[in-house]
């Protein structure tokens, strides 16, 4: 049987912190499928949709990744659903470590058959976060270090519409 392991996030934007973790899960499991999952305790910045577009774009020539929109329901039904026999997080601080934890608890028990498997990026990403991706390059600071050609691109067409939405 193929493993195939799902990786979800709210990837608000994809940086290469994700990617990072998801070529060391493709290291490890034959399929990865990334999973744009919402977090009703984050506001993002791009649509559900911008992000699938995004990270299909990113991973394109990942030929054992495909992309999925988690709509509602839980992570666990959806793994499930999937066939996924695991769950991976990346893991950077001690402090994602104690959030997923408890997340990873859960989704045991509500379908035992999964494993969540922590993944740490590489140290040049440990720093690297989403949020602080979208901030700096709403700004204009350069990112381009920390996310792909294509997110920069989308990054800096969402700068410009907020710019003219303020006008």
């Amino acid at each position: 049987m193929k493993q195939k392991a799902i990786y979800p996030g709210t990837f608000d934007p994809f940086t290469n912190g994700h990617l990072d973790v998801l070529e060391r899960a493709l290291n490890i499991f034959e399929e990865v499928i990334v999973v744009i999952a919402e977090n009703s305790l984050k506001h993002a910045l791009f649509s559900a949709e911008e992000r699938l577009c995004m990270i299909r774009e990113v991973t394109a020539d990942y030929s054992t990744v495909s992309v999925e929109m988690l709509h509602d329901g839980l992570l666990a039904d959806y793994a499930r659903q999937l066939g996924a026999r695991a769950i991976v997080r990346g893991v950077r601080q001690v402090k994602d470590f104690e959030y997923e934890f408890q997340i990873s608890l859960l989704n045991r028990q509500l379908y035992p058959e999964v494993t969540t498997v922590f993944l740490m990026p590489n140290v040049k990403y440990t720093y690297v976060a989403s949020s602080i991706i979208k901030e700096v390059g709403l700004l204009g600071g350069d990112v381009s270090k920390f996310v792909h050609p294509c997110v920069l691109e989308m990054l800096h067409q969402k700068r410009d519409e907020l710019k003219i939405n303020k006008s």
